[in-house]
């Protein structure tokens, strides 16, 4: 949300939800009737989809020309997609396919301010054709009064006061600014004030407060700051890329962008000192020598550098080939790491005694992975997005885990269990069961989003186990899993490469910085389809491994199959206004619609108690399934109602109708479906 967002990995208690990303006109979201289990949102994908949709590898010089192109070209892409005329797209990020397909990350201005949650992503076709356009909010971007009726010291007050209540050190804030806040409901004029210095723990602090501008209100909270031959603590004896001059070696990677590694030597700023010496063996495999922590990180930074290139055609972090940089000895028995994008770097703590660096690849990765993550969707560091966020690096520091293949620390589902960070040999976080760490979540319900990120990944971890590994008991690389299901009914896994593959290419090119959960399925589901078709084995695991953590339902609809008619087209609801719908058209059923009629509801809304929804049957007759509640603030409506619809005839036009019957909240009907068993 910031122009310079930055990552960390230790918990914190920041709990503020968003709302989720909508996903607009994506071709792949149809209505569509699906026969016995094969329940699915879109059409057959032709079999040459995967290479046509595979994401091709951009030199700098070709990606900056893309970028290039987007940027002088956003004043008639803004007119294309029916932005409003004070509204300006500001080009972030690009990819491209096969087959010429562009996907345009945008941030967005409005009336010259940044609109915080207003970035989208356009997909043109090879033509310059628009296909889909994917949004961060659905609200109308439309703010009445551009004079704030706060003034600016008040809303700095407030956030250096709670600053200091989460143990923050400064009297002052480092820096405010006017913008519009759209991330969570109605748009609104806004204050974000940062503020520095360090937090309790000795980690840097960057903690970003919304301020209403018009009511003094603190809308919204997240800290910028988030964690995450060598003779290596953690991977045995590897080969190191350093830089000879005269008769020095530095810890230079030149073959990877000019990565350095530094010593902070317990400082807990600036950049330290370049590690160097005339021998290009460095460390001794134990913390006591200073080097060991340096070719540790210098080895991780080379990995996940290979890891992002070959696995995805990522070069670099920013994929523009310029590296980050590693500082290592950070502090005095700093048990962290963190990810920060305003020096582009890592920085590793030594951990209790100074005596378990956090240098090991898997947090290695997971922190850089914090900064790919910045560097494309932008996933909110609070609510929902905060645990997507969290997950992303956790799966991509796992794939680094995997793709170095090392002997000493081989590839596992578990983080951090090298580093001993519990003090009890255990790993920081198991993604076959999430709750064996004591405070992770399994699966999906209403209120994750008031969990800490760290603990809210865990649907999202555990759904990335189910679709690389599937279901039930297993050994793995000498290590036991037992993955559960929320539904209790097996998964079956693809691999962990395509799972990869789908988590890549939704991050990059469908997530935006409020997808919620719902939101992620959604983003997965899409980008399996292109990879791999959508009546594919991968797509179908998609739809089980996310029902496995209760997200959605399963690809047969459930665990009985039965047929499927679903509605995936978004429909905005309207704040405090009139009820839309949303059709379905059933047909080739005979006689009566069952009296166990499942009907499936998929809805974003920032307080679904304002919430009014009715099933409408082919004869008119309105079954309700939701009353209005005041007292129901939390998010979203995503569950499964059974309704008595025998007096129905089946085939015909079914609706949900929804109405919004209060102030200030917004959403949309993301999705819905009608499943006869």
């Amino acid at each position: 949300m910031s122009s310079s967002p930055s990552r960390r990995r230790t918990s914190h208690t920041l709990h503020r939800r968003t709302a989720g990303a909508a996903l607009v006109g994506v071709a792949a979201l149809l209505t569509a009737a699906i026969q016995s289990g094969a329940a699915t949102a879109a059409p057959q994908q032709a079999p040459s989809a995967a290479a046509a949709h595979a994401s091709v590898q951009l030199s700098p010089s070709q990606r900056a020309e893309l970028l290039r192109d987007a940027s002088a070209d956003t004043a008639r892409t803004a007119a294309a997609i029916g932005l409003g005329d004070q509204e300006r797209l500001v080009v972030r990020d690009v990819v491209k396919d096969a087959d010429g397909t562009l996907h345009t990350r945008y941030e967005r201005t409005y009336a010259g301010l940044p609109v915080l949650g207003g970035d989208l992503i356009v997909d043109t076709a090879k033509s310059g054709a628009t296909q889909r356009v994917i949004k961060a909010t659905n609200a109308a971007l439309k703010v009445s009064d551009l004079t704030p009726d706060v003034t600016r010291t008040a809303a700095e007050q407030q956030a250096v006061a709670r600053a200091k209540a989460l143990g923050g050190t400064k009297s002052a804030a480092d820096s405010s600014r006017k913008v519009i806040w759209a991330a969570s409901g109605k748009p609104v004029l806004a204050y974000e004030t940062v503020v520095g210095g360090l937090q309790d723990d000795g980690t840097p602090n960057e903690l970003h407060v919304i301020t209403d501008a018009a009511t003094g209100q603190k809308l919204y909270e997240y800290q910028g700051v988030r964690n995450g031959t060598g003779n290596t603590m953690y991977s045995g004896t590897v080969p190191l890329t350093t830089t000879l001059s005269g008769s020095t070696y530095t810890l230079n990677d030149g073959a990877r962008g000019g990565h350095k590694t530094y010593n902070l030597n317990r400082g807990t700023s600036g950049t330290g000192t370049l590690f160097s010496q005339t021998s290009d063996t460095w460390g001794n495999g134990t913390a006591s020598n200073s080097a060991t922590a340096g070719a540790d990180a210098h080895y991780g930074a080379a990995v996940t550098w290979d890891f992002y290139k070959n696995t995805f055609g990522r070069s670099g972090i920013r994929n523009d080939g310029v590296a980050a940089y590693s500082r290592v000895h950070y502090g005095n028995a700093y048990v962290n790491a963190f990810w920060d994008d305003s020096c582009f770097c890592m920085t590793y703590g030594d951990g209790t005694s100074n005596t378990h660096p956090l240098t090991s690849l898997d947090v290695a990765g997971h922190e850089m992975s914090h900064g790919v993550t910045s560097n494309t969707a932008g996933l909110n560091y609070s609510g929902e997005s905060g645990g997507l966020n969290e997950a992303t690096s956790d799966i991509f520091g796992t794939g680094v885990e995997f793709y170095a293949n090392n002997s000493t620390d081989v590839g596992d589902y578990l983080i951090g269990e090298k580093i001993d960070i519990n003090g009890d040999g255990t790993p920081l976080r198991y993604m076959d069961k999430p709750s064996k760490d004591g405070a992770s979540k399994d699966s999906w319900y209403s209120g994750i989003g008031s969990v800490d990120v760290h603990y809210s990944s865990g649907p999202a971890n555990h759904f990335f186990y189910l679709l690389s590994e599937g279901s039930g008991a297993k050994v793995i690389n000498g290590v036991s899993y037992n993955s559960p299901t929320a539904d209790g009914l097996p998964v079956t896994g693809i691999g962990r490469d395509k799972a990869l593959q789908i988590w890549y290419r939704a991050l990059t090119t469908k997530f935006t910085s409020t997808t919620n959960y719902a939101g992620a399925r959604t983003g997965t589901l899409a980008a399996a389809g292109e990879l791999y078709g959508t009546s594919s084995a991968e797509y179908k695991a998609v739809q089980d491994a996310w029902a496995g953590v209760a997200v959605g339902s399963r690809s047969g609809g459930g665990g009985g199959g039965g047929t499927v008619f679903e509605n995936t087209t978004d429909v905005s609801i309207p704040d405090n206004g009139p009820a839309v719908t949303s059709s379905i058209t059933v047909s080739g059923r005979s006689g009566n619609a069952p009296s166990t009629l499942q009907v499936g509801v998929d809805i974003i809304h920032t307080w679904r108690g304002d919430l009014v929804i009715d099933l409408i049957g082919p004869s008119g007759t309105a079954y309700r399934l939701k009353n209005f509640s005041s007292s129901d603030s939390a998010d979203n409506v995503q569950t499964t109602y059974t309704v008595n619809a025998s007096s129905e005839v089946a085939n015909g036009t079914w609706k949900l109708r929804v109405q919004d019957q209060a102030t200030y909240d917004t959403g949309y009907i993301n999705g819905w479906k009608l499943t006869f068993p």
